[in-house]
């Protein structure tokens, strides 16, 4: 059904993240390897920390919702963007469109703010340790994540229910291999520059915000573990910060590139590009960075092992 220039719940068609044409099986092999790695990492991880009673801490607490924010991240654009690949039709209807936006949005913005808890966990344990346990009890960690995920479901809410009712132009080509609000507003059939001031607020809110806190903690955790006497305690400290701060800046500095520009700045193929780093690369990389560097982890899975044997 169409209303003059705007076209009422027809069906978008995405974009391949790779126009190779005779390469389209490999593609899809090698994006189905990298996403089941992915989830049995995540999945791994969240079992693990559930399992083992030395794991059942805050700051695992927060490991496992990251893991299961990821586990959710890469299922939301993957499996269509895979699908693509081998068919003629990559279509994606109106609502599944608008529903592949609203959950992107809400497990981005979550994963953003909890990355930001997450160093001031870091930030409590060294710098404060005493205090610890009053300030990151079970019940604040709990509280402080409900809130997380509450406060990124109402703005994503808002920006998904505004996109939507905006008048789309005839041509429905979303030059990306998924939807997200940057991609879906060069379709609009009206000047977007208003709404794209609210999108930098929301970005700078809910992204710039919780990475300048984690670049603040960091160094003042830096520089009390400068101060410990224990090279020990010093080799730690740095291993369990240093994998969060990668992390956290290959997430943050690829979505700031994405949701802090107009869109008369964005080429479609490097955002395509930027887009595949935290969609997929970041999921990948966390279960495998916390785990594999971590000692406790890795204790847990040698337990376990031992236990199944």
């Amino acid at each position: 059904m169409k209303t003059g220039n705007q076209t009422v719940e027809t069906d978008f068609t995405l974009l391949a993240l790779f126009q190779y044409g005779p390469m389209d099986s490999f593609l899809f092999i090698a994006i189905a390897i990298l996403f089941s790695v992915a989830l049995m990492g995540n999945i791994t991880l969240i079992l693990l920390i559930r399992m083992d009673p030395r794991l059942h801490t805050p700051m695992y607490f927060l490991l496992s919702q990251l893991s299961f924010i990821d586990m959710m991240y890469i299922s939301t654009t993957v499996p269509k963007m895979a699908v693509n690949f081998l068919s003629n039709s990559k279509t994606i209807t109106f609502l599944g469109c608008e529903i592949q936006t609203f959950v992107f949005t809400v497990l981005g913005g979550t994963e953003a703010l909890l990355l930001g808890f997450m160093s001031y966990d870091r930030y409590v344990a060294i710098c404060h340790p005493l205090r610890y346990p009053v300030l990151m009890s079970k019940r604040i960690c709990w509280f402080t994540v409900m809130c997380v995920w509450a406060s990124c479901s109402v703005n994503s809410l808002i920006h998904t229910v505004y996109v939507f009712q905006l008048p789309f132009c005839p041509s429905r080509l979303i030059n990306h291999f998924f939807c997200e609000v940057p991609s879906l507003l060069p379709l609009v059939c009206q000047h977007t520059s208003q709404y794209e001031h609210t999108i930098l607020l929301s970005s700078l809110i809910i992204l710039l915000l919780p990475f300048t806190a984690i670049v603040a903690s960091y160094a003042c955790v830096l520089s009390v573990v400068f101060q410990m006497s224990s090279g020990k305690g010093q080799t730690k400290a740095i291993s369990t910060c240093s994998s969060h701060l990668l992390v956290a800046s290959l997430f943050y500095m690829t979505t700031l590139s994405t949701y802090t520009r107009p869109h008369s700045l964005h080429s479609p193929e490097e955002d395509k590009t930027v887009a595949v780093f935290y969609t997929m690369i970041t999921p990948l990389l966390n279960p495998f960075i916390y785990s594999l560097r971590n000692k406790e982890v890795m204790g847990a899975l040698r337990r376990l092992f031992v236990q199944k044997m």
